[in-house]
């Protein structure tokens, strides 16, 4: 069980990973306007709001790899919190697609998590 809550945690990682490399480098490009589906003037007011974004979710991708590598499974629920609450917060203040791209996986992997 720890091995598959192990790989739904490298997996939300992967994804905040992906997330920094949208919000910090694609944002104004086609891939980051289409996935936000902006307009090429929003994009260029906000790039650096999303560029804080995006370094953000490099933190918790960071903290969630550094969970990983420790034996604590605090680390690991501690960010895997963080990364529902982000996912919680964006789904009422934004998307509701944004709950079942990031909470959801962290609450998943949360719950396998305690289940080991």
């Amino acid at each position: 069980m720890i091995l598959v809550a192990n790989l739904v945690i490298a997996l939300v990682a992967l994804l905040h990973l992906w997330f920094l490399v949208l919000e910090m480098f694609l944002w104004t490009k086609p891939t980051g306007m289409k996935t936000f589906r902006l307009t090429p003037e929003f994009a260029a007011a906000s790039k650096s709001l999303a560029m804080n974004q995006g370094l953000y979710n490099g933190f918790l991708a960071a903290g969630l790899v550094w969970g990983l590598g420790s034996s604590d499974a605090t680390v690991k629920l501690f960010f895997l919190g963080c990364v529902a609450v982000a996912g919680v917060f964006g789904a009422a203040t934004v998307s509701r697609r944004i709950f079942w791209i990031q909470a959801l996986p962290a609450l998943i992997g949360g719950a396998l998590l305690l289940a080991a």
